[in-house]
């Protein structure tokens, strides 16, 4: 047989292209259109209903940017169209190839009910089917101008990403809005074609089912009158169903596709306008429910569904309808899609309760899944918290982007650092917005890592980011592909379903231990630095906030423990932690909104405290420990007058009397050097530490220049604002030149010295080096005014130790990662994120740098000419990412980080808590006993609250901190009645044995454990 292939595929492509597309609609007349432009922020339907109106032709421009047009459209169905399939087409003036983050709108009857959004590939609302004929029809639509944030793939800067810079300019051009008929036998043959031709070219060209393809579409277009597509389309049909027909092999991979629509909280786009694009989304989705009896739609972040019903109460109560009927699945458990590295333990678990809370009161069901795929990394810790939250399985697309390695697995158990395991998938399909084309089916079977063991993956449909969700065709290349010969076969199906049969045929799946660490979107870690120390303070804020409230509500008569004040503030920060706004990646609107509402947070949590405090009585000045270890340490009076004090973990103690002898030894600082009998600092001319001697371990802790400040060129290879790319590390400027290096105080409990410093576009850094009586630990307190472009800024610490690995905290825990680069998977961690605190160490010392709101950093180790080995710990300040923000970072930074030498990982872990949790000092009489203590080595206490249920009940949430076993006693400042172990929700698991207002804990490494204490 000769070779036809080229010329039978070129003539099937220009006949679908040219002929059958564009036959789709087969009639249309246009609708008359007014318009309104609505001023400034998005305005209510009903103000929108009474607006004055003026016409508006089709190809006339619209839409400012973040702008709101509203249409008024009307028309009537000819009367020849009665039985046929009739819709409105409406086109905004849709541009590039990205179904979201450009212009969408949403479509209502005259009465104000939402009907179907209008997106770039969903552009018809329904009118009737069939029609009547004669049928008046009457929209509102809302039509948003969010400009194109994405065109040009980011290669450039842009003012469009606030709406204070991005102009006036109109961005679109409106080209259609019409009724028309579909005819659905083109629209079908339409569907049949993609389907066929998309299988046959992923096909190997040896198989004999591409040929049998090829020539099934060569003998379709001889039955296609290319004058009449409409009356010849049956027939061509005919000729392809034989093709459509043929079973798939009994070995064909299995998909379950679910319908999904992946929508950022926030990202080129500001929370605002999230609002409206779940509210069309859903619409879309609901609507599409009545179609199609077999779809269900997987749809998470409770934060989402909240808006929709405040907001748009008639989509809210037809999602209700399809949770009902069972088309709609809640998935995921959390508040929102946060960001896996950066959010506390204590915020993930939060993250969890709220959002598992929201599904089961708002439809009764109880997620059983972690739905994650596009955040950038998972630590360690959630296996163990999905686990504690009720959850049996987990999700996650985003390791598909790694840049060096390729995940070795798609459905395996996730180990964390507890060892608690998690059944988890990663679909091969490597998309969270499949539409079932044949590039996609091909890619899921040759991607699959389980070949042989197991046969089914996952597959989330839709078009996200106001895309509109899942669309009717890609419902119906599902139904093609059901079981088609050469595809993997299709079924739409419940996510619980999947992860139920993929368990069954596959309960031996591989272990995956640790971190899910993406190699890309690692300085992450780092941009908008502001956004991040506010996520930071605000976990601070939150955690002393609600243990003062519960001590003030067990022994303050008449106080109100503020649940509903403290659930809406935790909500505001869980939402801040979504994905693209903790991570710094959205635009500079999402960021200003971002620093304003977590200004709000702190003020409302500061009153909150200072009420609980003030509601225990006044009388003297006490210090409050919000803590949960002792404290012995420096303070400074309402004066400022330094003060050293010994407060009880969770307790308070009277700031005059608070420190009993021994007293610590008095501080010296005398021209450049710092010594309070522990260790001696000595700085240099340019400002870095020339040595740091710790006094009482009689040796030396740096190998080098101290407190390094190193200025690095960054510019990533793509997604500014997400990369940092290795080749970062080869070219910077040390910042050693200073401007001043002076004793600022020099008390004998307090001794300081301040290092100025220029550089660059004008930027300014001062940092005041602080040591303190009794305490080893280095604070650098740190006044950044920042104005580089494309710029890192890091500060590196080496240290005289042979450290193998590093520790860095995670959510209840810490991660250890080795120091070499042996493979490529060690060499791809080259930028990694931590908590509170790092770690280095060897038998018999170690060193710890802690900070109060950084996450980025990198450690690294030489060899020195003298045998010894350099471990080199670095911190990433700040960064300088023009894309999507043009002026990320740029302004004032004020942050404190700490040199800790000698220190061991507990040391670690208190200091960590000690910088993030400063004392309080405050007026108050009362001297209540802590809520909860405990003795024994390696208990933490994370979490002290009151009962989310209001029964009054005494919460709290403890954990392993060191790696180790962990026994202690936990006692109680309140007479106890009984002890429940229960999970993150505060359901019981268990009685926890107590006796007199004591509660035994035993827990294994880096267990969490939650007690419900009920009082007598």
């Amino acid at each position: 047989m000769h070779d036809e292939r080229r010329r039978i595929e070129e003539r099937v492509e220009r006949a679908h292209n040219q002929r059958i597309k564009p036959a789709v609609y087969a009639a249309a007349v246009p609708l008359a259109v007014e318009a309104w432009q609505a001023p400034g922020e998005p305005v209510p339907f009903a103000e929108a209903a009474v607006a004055a109106y003026e016409p508006f032709a089709m190809g006339t421009p619209w839409g400012p940017p973040w702008g709101t047009t509203w249409f008024r459209m009307r028309g009537q169905v000819p009367a020849e169209w009665a039985g046929r399939r009739v819709e409105a087409v409406i086109d905004l003036g849709f541009v590039g190839d990205w179904p979201g983050n450009q212009a969408e709108a949403l479509v209502h009857l005259t009465d104000g009910t939402p009907l179907k959004a209008v997106n770039p590939l969903n552009q018809y609302v329904p009118i009737g089917n069939p029609a009547t004929g004669g049928e008046e029809i009457h929209y509102l639509v809302e039509a948003a101008s969010n400009p194109d944030i994405l065109a040009g793939e980011f290669a450039a800067p842009t003012p469009l990403g606030d709406v204070l810079t991005a102009g006036s300019e109109p961005l679109y051009v409106f080209r259609r809005a019409d009724l028309a008929v579909l005819d659905e036998q083109v629209w079908h043959l339409d569907l049949d074609l993609q389907v066929l031709r998309e299988l046959m070219v992923h096909l190997g060209e040896h198989e004999p089912r591409r040929h049998e393809i090829l020539h099934t579409l060569d003998r379709a277009m001889d039955a296609l009158d290319l004058d009449d597509v409409s009356g010849s389309a049956a027939a061509v049909r005919e000729v392809l169903a034989p093709a459509l027909a043929r079973p798939a092999h009994a070995s064909a991979h299995t998909i379950s596709g679910v319908g999904h629509a992946h929508i950022d909280s926030a990202w080129l786009w500001p929370i605002r306008e999230t609002k409206r694009k779940t509210s069309r989304t859903f619409s879309n989705v609901t609507a599409l429910a009545d179609e199609y009896d077999d779809f269900i739609f997987a749809c998470s972040q409770a934060q989402q569904y909240e808006w929709v019903r405040d907001h748009y109460p008639r989509v809210w109560a037809r999602i209700q309808e399809s949770v009902k009927k069972g088309q709609w699945a809640p998935v995921g458990g959390m508040w929102v899609e946060s960001d896996g590295n950066l959010p506390g333990g204590e915020a993930i678990a939060r993250q969890l309760v709220h959002g598992k809370r929201f599904f089961i009161e708002h439809f009764g069901i109880e997620t059983k899944g972690v739905w994650l795929p596009d955040s950038f990394g998972y630590n360690a810790a959630y296996p163990q918290l999905a686990k504690l939250a009720g959850n049996d399985w987990f999700l996650t697309q985003k390791i598909s982007w790694n840049q060096t390695n390729k995940f070795p697995h798609h459905t395996f158990w996730w180990e964390g650092i507890d060892g608690t395991r998690i059944f988890t998938h990663f679909p091969p399909v490597d998309t969270y917005n499949a539409r079932f084309s044949g590039e996609e089916m091909d890619r899921a079977v040759r991607n699959y890592a389980e070949k042989g063991a197991g046969t089914r993956s996952l597959a989330p449909f839709g078009w996200g980011d106001g895309g509109g969700g899942p669309t009717r065709e890609i419902m119906e290349r599902a139904r093609r592909l059901a079981d088609l010969e050469g595809s993997p076969k299709v079924v739409v199906e419940h996510p619980d379903a999947f992860f139920a049969k993929a368990r069954e045929e596959y309960p031996d799946a591989p272990v995956w231990n640790g971190e899910l660490y993406l190699e890309l979107h690692r300085a992450t870690y780092t941009s908008q630095a502001r956004t991040k120390q506010g996520n930071r303070r605000s976990e601070h804020r939150l955690r002393e906030a609600e243990l003062w409230a519960t001590t003030a509500a067990l022994h303050a008569p008449g106080y109100a423990y503020p649940y509903e004040k403290l659930d809406r503030l935790w909500k505001t920060v869980l939402l801040h932690q979504f994905h693209d706004i903790l991570p710094g990646s959205s635009i500079a609107w999402v960021h200003r909104e971002a620093e304003a509402e977590y200004a709000r947070v702190a003020g409302e949590l500061e009153t909150l405290t200072a009420e609980a405090i003030a509601a225990l009585g006044g009388g003297g000045a006490r210090v409050f420990n919000t803590g949960p270890y002792d404290r012995a340490e420096v303070v400074r009076t309402a004066e400022g007058t330094p003060v050293y004090v010994r407060v009880p973990a969770s307790g308070s103690a009277p700031l005059a009397a608070a420190a009993p002898p021994p007293a610590p030894r008095p501080v010296t600082a005398e021209g450049r050097v710092l010594d309070n009998g522990l260790v001696r600092v000595e700085v240099a001319e340019d400002g870095t530490l020339s040595s740091v001697f710790d006094l009482r371990a009689d040796r030396e802790v740096l190998a080098g220049q101290g407190n390094l400040l190193r200025l690095h060129t960054d510019l990533p290879n793509y997604w500014d604002a997400w990369d940092i790319d290795k080749h970062y590390q080869n070219r910077y400027t040390d910042l050693l030149g200073t401007e001043s290096v002076t004793v600022v105080e020099a008390d004998p409990l307090v001794g300081a010295i301040r290092v100025e410093r220029s550089f660059g576009k004008g930027s300014k850094i001062t940092q005041t080096i602080t040591l303190r009586a009794g305490s080893p630990r280095i604070d650098f307190e740190t006044d950044i005014d920042w104005h580089e472009a494309e710029k890192i800024l890091k500060a590196g610490f080496p240290v005289d130790i042979r450290a193998p690995h590093s520790s860095a905290e995670i959510q209840f825990g810490h991660v250890q990662r080795p120091t070499h680069t042996n493979t490529s998977w060690e060499a791809a961690r080259f930028e990694v994120s931590g908590h509170r605190w790092v770690h280095i160490g060897e038998p018999g010392y170690g060193v710890a740098v802690v900070n109060d709101s950084t996450y980025g950093h990198d450690v690294s180790r030489t060899v020195r000419e003298d045998g010894g080995t350099t471990t080199t710990v670095r911190l990433s300040l700040v960064r300088a990412p023009r894309i999507p923000d043009p002026e990320a970072d740029q302004g004032r930074h004020r942050f404190t980080y700490a040199l800790l030498p000698g220190a061991s990982i507990e040391d670690a872990v208190a200091e960590g808590y000690a910088l993030n949790l400063p004392l309080r000092v405050a007026d108050s009489a009362g001297e209540p006993r802590p809520v909860v203590s405990v003795d024994g080595e390696g208990v933490t206490v994370e979490a002290v609250k009151l009962a989310d249920d209001g029964s009054g009940d005494v919460v709290v949430r403890l954990y392993e901190s060191r790696g180790g076993r962990g026994r202690g006693v936990l006692r109680t400042g309140f007479p106890l009645a009984g002890a429940q172990v229960t999970d993150l929700l505060e359901r019981p698991l268990e009685e926890a044995g107590s006796t007199d207002g004591a509660v035994p804990v035993s827990l294994r490494p880096f267990q969490i454990l939650t007690l419900r204490l009920r009082r007598g």
